[in-house]
């Protein structure tokens, strides 16, 4: 049996929160609960991605929260953190598709497009009436995306695009995928093109996509590989802006912030479920196992550590809503917090005992989850060099 969320605050967390921050949570937890627990357990099982929900989120401005403008939301960094944190507390892969659809297709079109391509996606995504996906990884290079074989050639008044992309989140049902390409330059040497990125209406002769099948993770949400052969799109749908490596990792940092809000979710969902049934659950001589010695330790390892999950992803919200947020602050937030959630499912699932990896509980799926999360959006390893070059200043790259 599946307990009821009781909620996750030790000390008071709640009173750093303004009003709005809280009215957004609320509302992000109440839609959860209603909408998303009580199907997600079967989509895990059967694999599927609830598109049911697509036009609800939309009209409660999930899509593109932070932007201003566009028919989005406009929230500020803390209240997308906390709308992210409520998300993978029902499920990783709904929160990844969120976060796709938000930092890594919404934000480069407002952040590199032009006004036109902004007028013309960004309402129509924030209502979720067009779908996107984000093509940098690809089947060779994931943690080196520098290394990327997708080419685009420039041919008069278009580009032709040819190349393959891996491990893309809603790749087969997107209205339109932002490619990363290498742009070919005549006399230039191919490891010096430039990358820039490119709007690829999904339905265009030559660009298909298939489904990843037998994943034992995020299985609520759709990944996909992506293939364009000849693919010709007009020059309009470059995004001008984009400028080198660093416009697709600029994206890739907004997402990893909404990643460390989001595993704040799934290791609260996994102690409080732990709690409650530690509670419950009776062994030797009648007694709840959480009066157990070893029980209580891995309870208040979990709270403690997240309460430290809290206050870090809260200050580099704070700092990223005062633009003082650095990528190495980001990369701090994703690999302390990711690790501490998965931490934090594997003692629930522990006190949970062969209960815990039955879906009776949530407890298992988001173990399963977190492993994702832990790798994708720069690895741990990555962001353990991220920091270490940060503080050293010596790259170990």
């Amino acid at each position: 049996m599946a307990f009821k969320f009781q909620g996750v605050d030790f000390i008071a967390f709640d009173s750093l929160l303004s009003k709005d921050e809280l009215l957004i949570r609320a509302n992000t937890r109440a839609f959860i609960e209603d909408k998303l627990i009580p199907i997600v357990e079967q989509c895990n099982r059967d694999g599927r991605f609830p598109r049911e929900l697509v036009r609800p989120m939309g009209e409660l401005g999930f899509y593109g929260a932070t932007l201003d403008g566009y028919g989005c939301a406009g929230m500020n960094n803390v209240e997308y953190g906390l709308l992210m944190q409520e998300l993978e507390r029902g499920d990783s892969g709904i929160r990844s598709f969120i976060s796709v659809q938000s930092a890594l297709v919404m934000y480069p079109i407002y952040a590199f497009g032009s006004e036109e391509q902004k007028y013309f996606w960004l309402p129509k995504m924030a209502t979720g009436e067009k779908l996107g996906c984000f093509g940098l990884t690809e089947p060779d290079f994931g943690s080196n995306p520098g290394g990327m074989r997708m080419r685009a050639r420039k041919d008069g008044d278009h580009y032709v695009l040819n190349g393959e992309k891996m491990w893309i989140t809603s790749g087969s049902f997107a209205d339109v995928a932002v490619i990363w390409a290498k742009v070919e330059e005549p006399g230039v040497a191919p490891e010096d093109w430039k990358v820039r990125g490119f709007l690829v209406e999904t339905d265009r002769p030559g660009f298909s996509a298939h489904d990843v099948h037998g994943k034992w993770s995020l299985r609520t949400s759709v990944t996909s590989g992506l293939s364009l052969q000849d693919v010709r799109i007009p020059a309009t749908n470059l995004l001008p802006k984009s400028d080198g490596l660093k416009s697709p990792l600029m994206c890739l940092n907004q997402a990893r912030y909404g990643i460390s809000w989001g595993v704040i979710g799934a290791a609260m969902a996994c102690y409080d479920t732990a709690l409650q049934y530690a509670k419950q659950r009776k062994q030797f001589h009648g007694q709840p196992i959480a009066s157990h010695q070893l029980v209580q330790e891995k309870l208040v390892w979990m709270i403690t550590e997240i309460t430290k999950a809290q206050l870090l992803a809260l200050q580099v919200g704070r700092l990223k809503d005062e633009g003082k947020a650095g990528f190495q602050h980001i990369s701090m937030a994703k690999k302390n917090n990711v690790g501490i959630a998965l931490e934090c499912a594997r003692m629930a699932r522990d006190i949970l005992g062969a209960n815990g990896i039955t879906d009776d509980y949530p407890i298992m799926r988001h173990m399963m989850n977190l492993e994702s999360v832990k790798t994708y959006e720069g690895t741990d390893d990555i962001h353990t060099l991220i920091l270490g070059n940060s503080i050293t200043g010596i790259s170990a790259f």
